[in-house]
């Protein structure tokens, strides 16, 4: 008797303790897709921003992060908003410059809450030193991180060029 008094005990515990335990919550949902086209957009919007005619310097710093940062060859990183918008500042007050890019990879971690792209550019400015205007063809990759709002913002932005930047045939 006491020995079917102890099974029961311990069948019993075994039965508490397996009512008790609860499935592991199921995973979020899968919404890569949606924000690979966010990434996208995001860059389509910031490109858009660069092309007009009457820069808006606030908007376009609001493609970086409050903390991003922008590293570009031959200077140091440029971190924050504020610099990254003198940086903007800085280049668009050359009259020859233009920038176009385009990503051709993108990805998001399946958490949903890092991604980054990866493209090529075409930059046409003047040469501080020969005065002339160059263009430069390069490649570049950005980390994007998802915001409190659900938006997304640049955290680190990097590009290289392929080459030294070729003087443009005279017009």
């Amino acid at each position: 008797m006491k020995n079917v008094a102890q099974i029961f005990v311990v069948t019993a515990a075994f039965v508490t303790v397996a009512a008790c335990t609860q499935a592991p919550p199921p995973p979020p949902p899968d919404t890569r897709a949606a924000d690979e086209k966010a990434l996208r957009d995001a860059e389509a919007r910031a490109a858009a921003l660069m092309g007009q005619t009457d820069k808006d310097f606030d908007q376009m710093a609001t493609f970086w992060a409050d903390d991003g940062s922008l590293m570009v060859p031959n200077l140091a990183n440029i971190k924050g908003n504020a610099a990254i918008k003198s940086f903007l500042k800085e280049q668009f007050s050359d009259p020859n410059f233009t920038l176009k890019w385009g990503a051709d990879n993108v990805e998001v971690a399946k958490s949903g809450d890092l991604g980054y792209t990866q493209g090529t550019y075409t930059m046409t400015m003047t040469d501080p030193k020969t005065k002339k205007v160059v263009t430069e063809k390069g490649k570049y990759a950005t980390v994007f991180k998802k915001q409190t709002d659900g938006s997304w913002r640049a955290v680190a932005d990097i590009n290289n060029a392929d080459a030294p930047a070729v003087e443009e045939p005279a017009k």
